[in-house]
């Protein structure tokens, strides 16, 4: 299983990605969507969490490239603020189920993938 951690906090997106190797999740980092991007095309990643507001592009709309690239890929979204008209637009898009707000719990984060991709994760 791996997984691509996609905010432009740093430190939040370094400390899941430890938290899950830990966890025996594979989990890469990227603080832009450039970069995101990239490592889709160079890399197959089984899920994507996606911060909803990320500079120069919306995580909906990452959610869109990504899927271009990879088609099976899956998506759980991430916000720390916002309108409730930006919560309400993120359930939407997202669907209850797969959304999460910040600051991220490790163990709501695992609960959410193995609903999302089964399996069992230590």
């Amino acid at each position: 299983m791996r997984i691509l951690l996609v905010d432009d906090e740093e430190e939040l997106v370094a400390t899941l990605a430890e938290r899950l190797f830990f966890r025996g999740i594979e989990a890469d980092w990227s603080t832009n969507v450039e970069d995101a991007i990239h490592r889709a095309e160079t890399q197959a990643y089984d899920l994507a969490l996606l911060d909803v507001k990320i500079p120069r592009m919306s995580g909906f709309a990452l959610k869109k490239k990504l899927k271009e690239i990879q088609p099976d890929m899956k998506f759980i979204f991430v916000t720390g603020h916002g309108s409730e008209n930006d919560f309400d637009a993120g359930l939407k898009e997202a669907g209850s189920r797969y959304y999460l707000l910040k600051p991220v719990k490790i163990d709501a984060l695992i609960e959410k993938i193995k609903e999302i991709l089964g399996g069992e994760i230590t």
